[in-house]
């Protein structure tokens, strides 16, 4: 077991969720109850990294986070180092990968909250903030609790992307995923199968947890 890789892979998990799931919360809410002009277009680039392969999506990122870039020049200039091979762009490139599933189990969890609910929170004397806090997040939790999960476990597994632009450093850009191709091309093939199977086990769990809070949604608005 390569220890180091699995918290590093961790760490990229709770960074990962911690920045993008307040994000993603706005985003969900405003795609659930807001018609606007572009909102398809929102929504198809939302769903990009589902259909994209993970080698393209990882090669536009390292483009996008490469020295010849905006982004590239202006963390250069800040941290004097390069944004690509770095836990900060591995961060970055998590954080982007992961939109889909962050925002779409929340936003179709705020889409099952009935219009009657808002609009008699309102006329209650509910501010928007306040209808917010207390009728949305806490009908749309499961949603959230969804999204959390979904992001924790992707983050976990993800290999293309992460090789892409973070490379194979250790302590810094190798996660449990690159540790298991590294110990397969060494033959080691006992420290592959236990890397593999804590894998396994916790996506088994979150797909189990996931589909738990769906039928909880399911039952609530249906």
């Amino acid at each position: 077991m390569d220890t180091a890789a699995l918290a590093l892979s961790l760490k990229l998990a709770w960074w990962t969720a911690l920045l993008l799931l307040p994000f993603s919360i706005l985003v969900s809410r405003a795609l659930a109850f807001r018609r606007f002009a572009g909102r398809g277009f929102v929504e198809a680039l939302i769903a990009l990294p589902l259909v994209l392969p993970p080698t393209v999506l990882g090669y536009y990122l390292l483009v996008m986070f490469g020295g010849d870039s905006l982004p590239g020049r202006v963390f250069e200039a800040l941290a004097g180092r390069s944004l690509v091979f770095t836990f900060e762009g591995l961060l970055l490139a998590s954080i982007l990968f992961n939109l889909p599933f962050a925002i779409q189990p929340m936003q179709r969890a705020f889409e099952g909250i009935g219009p009657d609910l808002r609009e008699a929170a309102w006329v209650s004397g509910l501010s928007g903030w306040q209808t917010f806090l207390r009728i949305e997040l806490p009908l749309a939790w499961p949603g959230v609790l969804s999204a959390l999960v979904l992001t924790v476990a992707h983050t976990l597994g993800e290999f293309g992307v992460v090789l892409m632009v973070g490379g194979n450093i250790p302590g810094e850009t190798r996660t449990l995923s690159i540790a298991i191709y590294d110990r397969v091309q060494a033959f080691d093939d006992a420290a592959a199968a236990t890397m593999s199977a804590l894998l396994l086990a916790f996506s088994f769990l979150a797909i189990g947890l996931v589909h738990l809070l769906t039928r909880r949604i399911g039952s609530r608005h249906g």
